[in-house]
């Protein structure tokens, strides 16, 4: 029998963490993630959850909390947004290059300044040279579903990394929606205890985790993270692939196509708004244009072979950004640039940047912008490289 619950995305995250036996957690309050940690606190204080949780004074202290968790080999987890993130930034670096199998829960949201409490996808993706694998999630049940499978992936002998899994503020992280909670029996056979690993700290074997290395051993240390990242790779399918065989859902792996088999336009973004861009595909096949929906779900590993596969056949990829690399471009976009640069026939790549700091992207915005592409295709107008999508020049002149 299905276990039907009304959940927030943020309590989802909650479940996800439960379900998967964490051990550890600890975070500092932070909008719009405070609902996630309080909500752990509430499963451990009713009994329902057999966890340490240790209040800190600040994320830096949470960040460094959790790796000491890791280090002896509790499951640990945490979350945050935006300055938060920033915050315990040093930190992030050091659970990475320690190889601790951490999972942390990123509810995007944009930076400041000038303050913002709304989503866009600045904070999660500035994550992407640090060594932790990045998973996004779409809406509730796969904010669950992927919090377990994050514990599976990083906790592969070929992988130990720690892994983001990060959604949108509000969009995802305060809706309410019907989320199927799986039985923990079937999510401990999908999850068994977590396993001792070879560097983990024993006070009857003492050694120094993450002391100075010469330049002599310094990049092999770089080498061995590299390594792992591309393990991730297979990691993140087999993990998904087989929660699918045991609860019956499943996300593509590294990305979901939606309706890309025959498409000449490929939409690529990530995130709640994928939901929007689904809708908006539905509605341009139903007059007669053949576009698809590939959405990334793994940002880091990024799904090169995936996207090259899908850019084959098409003509056009639009790219929309909730993110922007200032001075190069949308930030999704100057990756999706760069994984199909090697190929000999390119499609054209249009990458739009909209939506930051909240505002809306909608079926009908995205239908507005891939109409354009086809107008391009056409020869009937010019899209600039990039493009900054409806900009209000009252705004600009305040």
């Amino acid at each position: 029998m299905r276990n039907i619950k009304v959940l927030t995305g943020n309590w989802a995250a909650a479940y996800g963490a439960k379900l998967a036996r964490i051990d550890f957690v600890s975070a500092y309050p932070i909008t719009p993630q405070t609902s996630v940690i309080e909500k752990l606190a509430e499963f451990i204080d009713k009994g329902e959850l057999k966890a340490k949780m240790v209040r800190v004074e600040s994320e830096h202290s949470a960040m460094a909390a959790v790796i000491g968790a890791a280090a002896v080999g509790a499951r640990a987890f945490t979350a945050t947004s935006a300055q938060g993130l920033f915050y315990m930034y040093e930190m992030v670096w050091w659970a990475a290059g320690a190889r601790l199998p951490i999972v942390m829960g990123i509810v995007t949201r944009a930076l400041a300044p000038p303050w913002s409490i709304w989503t866009d996808h600045a904070d999660f993706l500035a994550l992407r040279d640090s060594g932790w694998i990045l998973l996004f999630a779409r809406n509730a049940q796969e904010i669950l579903d992927t919090i377990i499978q994050a514990y599976r992936i990083a906790e592969d002998e070929e992988v130990m990394l720690p892994v983001a899994v990060g959604w949108d503020a509000f969009i995802a992280s305060h809706t309410a929606e019907p989320v199927d909670v799986p039985e923990q029996e079937i999510v401990d056979e999908y999850l068994p205890r977590k396993k001792a690993f070879s560097h983990m700290l024993d006070v009857d074997n003492p050694f120094s985790l993450g002391n100075l290395a010469f330049p002599d051993s310094y990049m092999e240390y770089r080498w061995l993270i590299d390594r792992a990242m591309n393990a991730a790779h297979k990691a993140i399918v087999e993990a998904d692939r087989e929660f699918g065989e045991l609860f019956g859902r499943s996300y593509g792996g590294l990305i979901e196509k939606y309706r890309c088999e025959d498409a000449n336009v490929v939409i690529v973004m990530m995130g709640a708004s994928s939901g929007d861009g689904m809708d908006a595909v539905d509605a341009l096949r139903d007059r007669g244009y053949k576009i698809g929906l590939c959405r990334i779900r793994a940002v880091r590993p990024f799904p090169v072979k995936e996207l090259r596969e899908v850019a084959r056949t098409v003509d056009a990829v639009l790219v929309l950004d909730r993110a922007v690399s200032f001075g190069i471009g949308g930030t999704l976009g100057s990756e999706v640039k760069a994984a199909l640069y090697p190929l000999k026939e390119k499609p054209l790549v249009f990458d739009f940047i909209a939506g930051l700091g909240g505002r809306d992207v909608d079926a009908r915005l995205i239908e507005r912008l891939a109409l354009r592409v086809y107008d391009v295709l056409d020869g009937k107008t010019e899209v600039e490289e990039v493009e900054w999508v409806d900009i209000n020049p009252e705004v600009v002149k305040a």
